[in-house]
């Protein structure tokens, strides 16, 4: 075993990137809300992003180290500690056996993760360490429960900064099977309208509030049910858009105005409630590039890692830095 939980908050999960291939038999991929937060925890700790980590949705937990183990913490900034000593976020550390690590409520954001060197090793189903609490697979921690990792050799100290993506802003979309059912007028509003993120919302989706008229389409009580996915933006009987998130329904009937793009599904999960939150469409080829340059930048996460403390040596541009402003005379 590697941390025994002491303490942990409400629905915190493991999660990976979670499994596909099943939503023809009612099952929707769950895995992590935020996929980037996997990856830069994957570069901080030199491991593959496939590896599953502990999400920890508003609230983190207290654990403790039962061997050495390397750590990283990504997503949502969460103050935490290592033995009452404050550590960085968006980090990789070491814990040697017997220190208790501390994380508490995220100061940003709503998903914070855990990552362990050589990942968290937890029961697969169907090719996956994913909790999914609405299809009753997994569950989520509790105290008294254990955490193990697999095999794993690396160094840590290091740094990344994150993308920013924890305040809300701009969604882009593209066009849904059922964006034709809403007329001009409405789907112009719809992208002028500055949106609030609302307090209903879980791993199934998120409610996104604004002033005004809700946003209807044309024969939206006769829409048959289809198949539906994450970042798909359903309308409820008032009008009130819902973002699908990684435990969404596999098939509804709600009729659907767009869907958000995948690189952008990370900055939706993150938006904390109240934070601004505006659409664009899209077209399909500008949504193919941006996606495309999403994975690339992916890839390139190993190579922005940087040391936590940078040696002087390292420092290519270091006669520029002002050293001595503030300094006084030991006699004078």
């Amino acid at each position: 075993m590697s941390l025994i939980v002491h303490r942990i908050g409400p629905s915190c999960t493991i999660q990976d990137k979670g499994r596909t291939g099943y939503l023809d038999q009612g099952l929707s991929r769950s895995g992590a809300a935020d996929i980037l937060a996997l990856h830069e925890g994957a570069a901080l700790l030199g491991q593959s992003p496939n590896l599953a980590a502990l999400e920890m949705a508003g609230l983190g937990g207290e654990f403790e180290v039962t061997q050495d183990v390397r750590i990283a913490l990504t997503g949502a900034r969460m103050q935490t500690s290592i033995d009452g000593s404050p550590v960085a976020w968006n980090a990789s550390h070491q814990l040697t056996a017997g220190q208790r690590l501390n994380i508490v409520a995220a100061v940003q954001g709503n998903y914070g993760y855990l990552h362990l060197g050589g990942g968290i090793e937890s029961d697969v189903f169907l090719g996956s360490r994913s909790a999914h609490l609405t299809a009753r697979i997994g569950r989520a921690l509790e105290q008294g429960d254990k955490l193990t990792c697999g095999p794993d050799a690396g160094q840590t100290g290091l740094k990344l900064t994150p993308d920013e993506r924890f305040a809300g802003g701009e969604l882009r979309v593209v066009a849904s099977f059922q964006t034709t059912l809403f007329d001009r007028s409405t789907l112009d509003r719809f992208a002028a309208t500055t949106f609030r993120r609302g307090t209903r919302a879980n791993r199934m989706g998120m409610q996104v509030d604004s002033d005004g008229d809700g946003f209807a389409a044309s024969g939206q009580l006769n829409i048959l049910s289809e198949v539906i996915t994450p970042g798909d933006i359903q309308m409820t009987g008032t009008g009130d858009p819902f973002i699908l998130l990684p435990e969404c329904q596999t098939t509804g009937g709600y009729p659907r105005i767009a869907t958000v793009l995948p690189c952008d599904m990370p900055r939706a999960a993150q938006t904390p409630a109240g934070g601004k939150i505006l659409f664009r469409f899209v077209s399909m080829d500008e949504a193919s590039a941006l996606h495309t340059a999403f994975l690339s930048e992916l890839a390139r996460l190993p190579s922005r890692v940087e040391p936590l403390i940078r040696d002087p040596h390292d420092i290519p541009d270091l006669l520029s830095y002002q050293l001595i402003g503030g300094v006084i005379s030991a006699t004078d």
